[in-house]
């Protein structure tokens, strides 16, 4: 799987962009000047976060966030971090990100916007509380964990973050199939069971390989993970978006303003990373209004309220049940199902790969685990991203494909400074297609 952070110097980027989120809806946003982060962040007018923010911020919610650390003394996220740990052996603790990728997804869930002025990056649960878990994600080849330590680091920090408290489990990294054995899934499968049998809830990324050869990729495809598809402005899956039958739900994943660990402080982003950190946010809204109901039911108010793919069916591969709409979430009264039942189980939406697609001469070494019984605890395929700040600068990305974000004044925002295109970064063991075997989702 491709890993790519382009980098792009952008001065007062216009935005005018018609926002089609829901079948049969249509949301405008008027031409206005990106002199400052939260000028950039189209989708929280799209989905209604003003207005949902005089009901919920999701306060009392706790995201874990499992990736390559948070930058605690970024202005947006001074005061959101809770103590972490850190399973990566990298110098400097949960919460030092020497990538910058896991303060992005913190900054979309739980920025508080108090940077640059007050106009930062506000993320879409901004009461929420984020649990920083960091894992070795280094993008240098020469120290690039094996698959399966990597995702051992990853199972190992599922356990931790359900033994901390945390609500909703947010994983923007995804690992092929290719590249782990059967026992490893089964050991994450564990993981992932263990999380819902406590009633937490288990956010993943589904990957940005989507022209790349749209491999399996997990945690994304663990039965009652809920993996995450990107869209565009148009409501849209991303041609990077990977798809098929394990896709739960979208979110915006283009133009998306983070931030990050650059001199500015402020990147712009595309891709399934993004989409998952707001799809957990989302879950955190409703889950602040709901103490008392478990992932599981967080879930499928999710997915009924989404807005349902065009064809009129109920799932699509490019979008799963369709593409979140929080708004219609914080405002449902309807039955949120039983505790117990996790509902992309029930539907059993999730794909086993064949052994030819786990890797060579592990594939008979062990059964992947049985899906969750948990006890109660309680489209259309898309054309990538619509011109805007990111397009002149973004390429397919794996991760959040990260821009730092220059804003100047007003007037600057006629003229376009710089467009600067940094190293698309590799990892090493590529097959024959250039894709690493894991990276940022």
């Amino acid at each position: 799987m491709r890993s790519t952070r382009t980098r792009l110097r952008v001065v007062g980027t216009a935005l005018a962009t018609a926002l089609a989120l829901t079948t049969g809806s249509v949301f405008a946003v008027g031409a206005q000047a990106a002199d400052n982060p939260r000028q950039g962040e189209w989708y929280l007018d799209a989905l209604h976060l003003p207005e949902i923010w005089q009901t919920s911020t999701g306060n009392g919610i706790t995201v874990a966030i499992i990736d390559t650390g948070v930058k605690a003394d970024h202005p947006d996220l001074v005061g959101q971090l809770l103590p972490g740990k850190d399973f990566s052996g990298l110098s400097g603790g949960p919460e030092v990100d020497p990538d910058g990728h896991g303060t992005g997804m913190a900054s979309i869930i739980a920025g508080s916007g108090k940077g640059f002025d007050g106009n930062g990056v506000k993320g879409l649960a901004p009461g929420a509380r984020i649990l920083p878990i960091k894992i070795d994600s280094s993008r240098d080849p020469s120290k690039m964990l094996p698959p399966p330590a990597f995702l051992k680091q990853v199972d190992q920090a599922i356990t931790y973050a359900v033994d901390q408290g945390a609500q909703v489990i947010n994983i923007s990294q995804a690992v092929r199939s290719v590249d782990i054995s059967p026992a490893d899934v089964a050991d994450l499968q564990t993981a992932v069971n263990y999380a819902i049998s406590k009633g937490r809830l288990v956010v993943a990324g589904a990957g940005n390989s989507g022209q790349e050869g749209n491999p399996v990729m997990y945690p994304a495809d663990v039965p009652g993970v809920a993996a995450v598809a990107a869209h565009d402005h148009n409501g849209s899956a991303t041609s990077e978006s990977e798809h098929g039958k394990y896709v739960a739900l979208a979110a915006p994943g283009v133009d998306t303003v983070e931030a990050c660990i650059g001199s500015s402080g402020y990147c712009q982003a595309h891709g399934t990373s993004d989409s998952t950190a707001m799809v957990s946010a989302s879950a955190a809204l409703v889950w602040s209004l709901h103490p008392s109901w478990t992932g599981n039911q967080v879930l499928k108010v999710l997915i009924d309220t989404a807005n349902k793919p065009n064809d009129g069916g109920q799932h699509s591969d490019y979008i799963g049940f369709g593409n979140i709409s929080p708004r219609t979430a914080v405002q449902y009264t309807g039955d949120p199902g039983p505790a117990d039942v996790n509902p992309l189980v029930a539907a059993g939406i999730s794909v086993t790969p064949p052994a030819s697609e786990f890797l060579p001469g592990t594939a008979s070494s062990a059964s992947v685990a049985a899906t969750p019984t948990p006890a109660p605890a309680t489209t259309h395929p898309g054309t990538g991203a619509l011109p805007g700040p990111a397009q002149a600068g973004a390429g397919p990305a794996s991760g959040s494909g990260a821009l730092p974000l220059v804003l100047g004044g007003a007037l600057a925002a006629l003229l376009v400074l710089a467009l600067v295109i940094v190293l698309v970064v590799r990892r090493n063991r590529m097959n024959s297609t250039g894709q690493p075997p894991y990276g940022q989702s």
